[in-house]
């Protein structure tokens, strides 16, 4: 595979790296989080978990599955390198 391929997943990992840890940072934990901080803990809902909160959910398992991804493609390509020994 050529270098490319190489720079480009492993800047897509540093960006779904921030930006999974941003995700996490969002989600309300038992003390209210970092949403809190930012007006999401002046709403409390009373059926279970708000339209919000579940696409903050689904952001973050999108973005994890790219993460891994990219964990996946880098360590592929380290593989072939190693193989065709360059």
């Amino acid at each position: 595979m050529p270098i490319w391929f190489a720079y480009t997943m492993i800047t897509l990992l540093v960006i779904t790296s921030v930006l999974l840890v941003l995700l996490i940072l969002l989600h309300r934990g038992k003390g209210g989080g970092l949403s809190s901080m930012f007006g999401g803990g002046v709403s409390s809902s009373l059926a279970g978990s708000s339209v919000a909160e579940k696409n903050l959910d689904r952001y973050t398992v999108l973005v994890g599955i790219v993460w891994f991804a990219c964990i996946v493609g880098i360590g592929l390509w380290l593989r072939l390198q190693m193989s065709s020994g360059t």
